[in-house]
């Protein structure tokens, strides 16, 4: 269910879990005994309906133990509806496995270039000043915001209570949304909100910048000093929020995200990956370049080298930062788009590699390859038909095995080879 607009509007997993809870130890405690009781809620229409009115009950009474005023109480929870179609996208899966190529060439576009710039052109004092403070470049503020919402082009549409008030009272992962919910119950009495203006994804994700309620309450900022934060309607404080988010998580300033890389004919592919770090000066002897030819250059910071698409793809080196950008979305693709996008947005030319032409893959395909690698005794785990790490390392063993090129990508050569008949619809 991911958006054409937005790179985390529908992720899977949710990215501003808050690290340092406001909750109180008795309060997290009550939460999770909310959730025990909403573990028999069926996800029928029907039945779903008639617990969620007992289920919101029981939510407004721990409302009002924190604190929440009667006020507030009155103007959200005899209005709150269960939102059915949360609990379709919450247990949907994507029929396709989304490659690195078409995954970037639909978010690094020439329009959200030129807005990036445009944007840059109509906030350049501020983000001039939230880079001195917090010391993250604007145009990576730019990029973000143009992943997240198309420059506030779309927010999403769904009602943030309904949704997490639902997905609270669904067993799935109901300790998280419970809190989730009470602490968008009390942004709401805070920041003075309207229920109407509090529109976000399936999964509450909120504003220009598409923050969760934990991270709104404790990284959100009042950019154009009116006195209150909201994400939705101020463009000065979704940014300057996400200046301070970014650098919570631990923005290293005057380092770049990383870069494009051309790699030696005899690259081992084996060195790719996180846990293969090494210093620039070490990647720069075994012959890694910059993309337009030039020396990768010598320096004790640490980077990694990642092949996205395979051997026939483009190369990335990451820096530290790459990682904080993962810390907002635990993706390389979308990492990888941040740091692009925020390059072109200054003027850089972008990707110079050609993209290579894969298929999309079914989720079939990913678990019939799954399957074989597991019953030749590379070790997957479970097939589920997610490219995750085991599954890249089984892919990776098997390559090497075979004396192909150990990239770890499942490659039409490694199709062919493993015997995977790919779905008619890739």
């Amino acid at each position: 269910m991911r958006s054409a607009f937005s790179s985390s509007i529908f992720r899977p997993t949710m990215p501003f879990i808050n690290r340092r809870s406001a909750f109180s130890v008795t309060r997290i405690i009550s939460s999770i005994s909310l959730a025990v009781l909403f573990t028999s809620v069926s996800i029928s229409s029907a039945s779903a309906n008639e617990n969620f009115a007992s289920c919101t009950a029981a939510l407004e009474k721990e409302a009002i133990q924190q604190g929440v005023s009667q006020q507030t109480i009155d103007a959200i929870f005899p209005s709150l509806v269960h939102q059915d179609n949360v609990i379709k996208y919450d247990r949907s899966q994507p029929e396709f496995v989304q490659t690195f190529p078409g995954y970037f060439s639909k978010r690094v576009t020439e329009w959200r270039t030129n807005k990036g710039k445009e944007m840059y052109a109509k906030h350049k004092t501020l983000l001039h000043k939230l880079s001195d403070e917090y010391g993250v470049p604007p145009h990576y503020l730019l990029a973000f915001w143009g992943l997240e919402t198309n420059f506030g082009n779309y927010k999403g549409k769904m009602p943030v209570l309904d949704s997490l008030a639902t997905l609270a009272c669904d067993k799935r992962r109901s300790t998280y949304f419970t809190k989730e919910f009470l602490v968008a119950v009390k942004l709401f009495e805070r920041e003075k909100l309207e229920r109407e203006e509090m529109v976000g994804s399936w999964a509450g994700a909120m504003g220009h910048t598409q923050f969760m309620p934990s991270a709104y309450t404790h990284y959100a900022i009042d950019g154009d000093g009116d006195g209150q934060i909201n994400l939705w309607a101020s463009e000065e404080d979704a940014l300057s929020s996400a200046a301070n988010f970014l650098a919570s998580l631990g923005w290293d300033a005057g380092f770049r995200w990383g870069r494009e890389i051309t790699l030696p004919e005899n690259f081992d592919y084996r060195l790719s990956g996180y846990k293969n770090r090494q210093s620039l000066s070490e990647w720069n002897a075994l012959g890694v370049m910059r993309a337009d030819g030039s020396e990768l250059g010598n320096a004790d910071t640490s980077a990694y080298v990642i092949v996205p698409a395979g051997h026939e793809g483009p190369a990335f080196i990451a820096y530290k930062n790459f990682r904080v950008i993962m810390r907002w979305n635990n993706s390389e693709f979308y990492a990888i788009a941040v740091g692009v996008l925020a390059d072109k947005i200054t003027g850089a030319s972008g990707i110079k590699a050609t993209l290579p032409d894969l298929p999309a893959y079914s989720r079939k395909d990913i678990i019939a390859l799954q399957s074989k690698l597991n019953t030749l005794g590379f070790d997957v785990g479970k097939p589920d038909g997610i490219i995750g790490p085991a599954t890249r390392e089984g892919i990776r063993n098997y390559q090497i095995a075979n004396s192909m090129i150990a990239d770890g990508f499942p490659g039409l050569d490694v199709m062919s080879a493993l015997d995977v008949t790919l779905d008619k619809h890739s």
